[in-house]
């Protein structure tokens, strides 16, 4: 069970995951419950367990990720005595040579 599945596309059921995985099924039952929490995975009537859209789930952990490390660079700058106004400015900098960077390389 290494390929890749799409958004729409049938999960397994817990027998067949873990009969497959050999693990218990309480063990596979806990895990779809799980992705179906996070939103990985979504019950359809009608359908049963499919692949949810992942799209908004990896847009939802980048702004995580973003949300962190804005924080730090925030921490950063106050630690330094750096103003809001030279950080935004700095900020704007770099996302202007970032985007000339991304054109050159295309």
């Amino acid at each position: 069970m290494s390929e890749e599945l799409s958004e729409g596309q049938a999960f397994p059921s817990v027998r067949t995951l873990a009969a497959e995985l050999k693990i218990h099924p309480n063990t596979a039952h806990k895990a779809i419950q799980y992705l179906i929490h996070e939103g990985w995975l979504e019950m359809r009537p009608g359908l049963g367990t499919v692949v949810g859209s992942a799209q908004n789930k990896l847009k939802e952990m980048r702004r995580e990720l973003m949300h962190s490390d804005v924080s730090a660079l925030v921490a950063e700058a106050r630690r330094l005595g750096i103003e809001y106004r030279d950080l935004i400015a700095a900020i704007e900098g770099e996302w202007k040579k970032s985007a000339r960077d991304v054109e050159v390389r295309r």
